[in-house]
């Protein structure tokens, strides 16, 4: 429940966020260029708050945290008084209007930009990309990546974490190869090219490095234990905080990774723990809860030393992090369009599509893990809502651009009936999609 909670609390912070930047964008334009606007609302539904300024405008809070507008004069929705008609936005020139339909997601991307700025300025704790091994008849197997290799770009795309790392190589899902750069152990630059013909990624079941088999470096460690949650099995069975688990069923020293694959494998059957608690050796039997359809104690180990030489920190002076923003921003302007791009070809598939439930869970995760990662994803977010909002679907800012190219073209507007029918199947394609990403979302609980 709590992180429920926490999930919907920073999923409504987010949100607000870039709604405001997004809305605020139209605002500012349409002020610039002479356009009279009567509400700035963020949200739908009941107005939780609202207060008429001194300029006219009524700035609400609503009730619905899904979204926003700005409404402006217009003699399409409303009889406008002669005196005002200047003021309204269908009278104003098409270039006027055209700035004032692209201002909310140009400040999206301007947003995105600044927040990266910040997350780069604040410094993103980050280990280095060193692969710790290859799973065997793997694609990166195949390729002979090898144990120890610190990958240094991917297709020419610099990389300085697994973060970097993860986020070029979904760019290139589709693609039938990538080539990656990479140091050995003896620091001599190399390269090769991963064959990514028969590449199977589903995002839902495992990471982009997992599905090419690229194994990063985690060190070995002891099986200790530092909490256990209470009523759990590990609790009932008598595990302490400081036990060391040093066998299962008598055989052998188990680390990390067998005692994850003993317990995950073994729900609902007893399992002999051999631990170690001050000093003195002893047998205790834990039988593991099921948890979909997988076996889950409730302990939490101690974590391991990294090696000083594999953890960073990534952090840049004012200006060096203004250039890393706008990288960075680039970067995923570029992962966001081709993503879409290949939706559409078909060379993805639709249950790659997120919704609101996701992006809660983006939400509170990156909270749940520092300051400068959740900035990070305010600025992934709000690339996205920028140019989805371009998407050239009528209920959408793309869908007025598109309009506004066709005035273009034919030196007179679109009839209303044209551009009434446009709305209503932009509204059934956009529904259509929401409803696939609220199924995919329920799918992946």
């Amino acid at each position: 429940m709590l992180t429920l909670l926490w999930n919907l609390f920073f999923f409504i912070l987010a949100l607000g966020i870039l709604v405001t930047i997004h809305e605020f964008g139209h605002f500012w334009v349409a002020r610039r260029c002479g356009v009279k606007v009567e509400r700035f609302s963020i949200g739908f539904g009941p107005a939780l708050w609202k207060r008429v300024a001194k300029d006219g405008v009524e700035y609400v809070v609503a009730g619905i945290p899904l979204g926003g507008y700005v409404k402006m004069l217009d003699e399409r929705v409303a009889e406008v008084p002669e005196a005002e008609r200047h003021m309204a936005f269908n009278n104003k020139s098409l270039k006027a209007r055209t700035a004032i339909v692209s201002a909310g997601p140009i400040a999206n991307i301007l947003f995105a930009i600044v927040v990266y700025w910040l997350m780069w300025m604040v410094g993103v704790p980050a280990v280095k990309p060193v692969v710790g091994g290859t799973a065997a008849g793997s694609i990166a197997a195949q390729a002979h990546l090898p144990k120890g290799a610190q990958i240094t770009a991917v297709d020419g795309q610099s990389t300085r974490s697994w973060e970097d790392v993860n986020l070029a190589l979904v760019g290139h899902i589709g693609d039938k190869e990538i080539p990656l750069t990479f140091l050995d152990d003896k620091g001599i630059s190399r390269h090769l090219v991963l064959d990514t013909r028969y590449w199977q990624f589903n995002p839902d079941k495992e990471s982009s490095l997992a599905s090419l088999g690229i194994k990063p470096f985690s060190p070995k460690f002891d099986v200790v234990v530092a909490k256990v949650v209470a009523g759990g099995a590990a609790d009932k069975a008598g595990l302490k905080p400081g036990d060391k688990i040093l066998a299962l069923h008598g055989t052998g020293k188990v680390d990390w990774d067998g005692f994850a694959k003993a317990v995950k494998n073994g729900a609902n059957k007893p399992l002999a723990f051999d631990i170690e608690r001050g000093g003195e050796r002893m047998t205790l039997t834990v039988v593991p809860d099921e948890r979909d359809g997988q076996g889950y104690v409730g302990l939490y180990p101690q974590a391991p030393k990294w090696p000083e030489h594999i953890l960073t920190e990534i952090r840049f002076g004012p200006v060096d992090a203004l250039v890393e923003g706008v990288k960075r921003t680039w970067q995923m302007v570029s992962l966001t369009v081709t993503t879409l791009v290949k939706l559409v070809t078909g060379e993805l598939a639709l249950d790659n599509l997120s919704g609101p439930i996701s992006i809660a869970q983006g939400a509170g995760a990156s909270a749940g893990i520092g300051f400068a990662y959740f900035l990070g994803f305010l600025g992934l977010i709000s690339v996205n809502l920028g140019i989805i909002n371009l998407l050239p679907l009528p209920v959408l800012d793309g869908g007025h651009l598109m309009f506004f190219v066709c005035e273009a073209v034919r030196k007179k507007p679109l009839s209303e009936r044209a551009q009434e029918v446009g709305y209503r199947i932009g509204a059934a394609l956009l529904l259509m999609l929401m409803g696939i990403a609220i199924f995919n979302d329920l799918a992946r609980l």
